[in-house]
């Protein structure tokens, strides 16, 4: 089996190719357009430390807000973002995973984080501040609108499970 970590022919395509992809664009545009620092401090305070009983340490908390944002952009149920980040490139490299030993969260971890957020009503802060941000930042045309999830630049909140 090869290294998680080394790049396959699908990866090194996509890194390379002359055109990327609608979704790619997108990806990209939002990687600039985002404010991660001030999502990441509002969920800071709530995000599971390291236990000191050992066990697995906890998925980065920048990965999961991004895997977070991916799931609502592509309005992508918890099973099916678990096979999103398996399959697809753009969407590992987006959400960081190649930098953290392919360590890719399974759907209960996603879910978890949701739930953590919206527990404490900071999926909304999010959502509201993603919405706003895209209303300002993009035109309809330089979209990549996934279905249903940026109808009118709105994002929706996944339902919980």
């Amino acid at each position: 089996m090869a290294d998680p970590l080394q790049l396959g022919f699908t990866d090194y395509e996509q890194i390379y190719a002359r055109k990327r992809t609608r979704r790619q664009r997108f990806l990209d545009e939002m990687e600039i357009t985002v404010p991660w620092e001030a999502f990441l401090a509002l969920i800071k305070p709530v995000y599971h430390k390291p236990s000191s009983k050992g066990g697995r340490p906890p998925i980065p908390l920048e990965v999961m807000l991004r895997i977070h944002l991916l799931q609502q952009w592509f309005t992508l149920s918890d099973p099916l973002m678990e096979e999103m980040l398996i399959d697809t490139p753009c969407f590992r490299r987006f959400a960081g995973i190649e930098t953290m030993d392919g360590r890719i969260p399974d759907e209960t971890t996603i879910l978890n984080f949701r739930h953590l957020l919206e527990e404490h009503r900071i999926a909304e802060q999010i959502l509201e501040g993603v919405n706003q941000l895209t209303a300002r930042h993009f035109s309809i045309e330089t979209v990549m609108r996934p279905p249903a999830a940026l109808l009118g630049l709105a994002v929706a909140a996944v339902p919980p499970a």
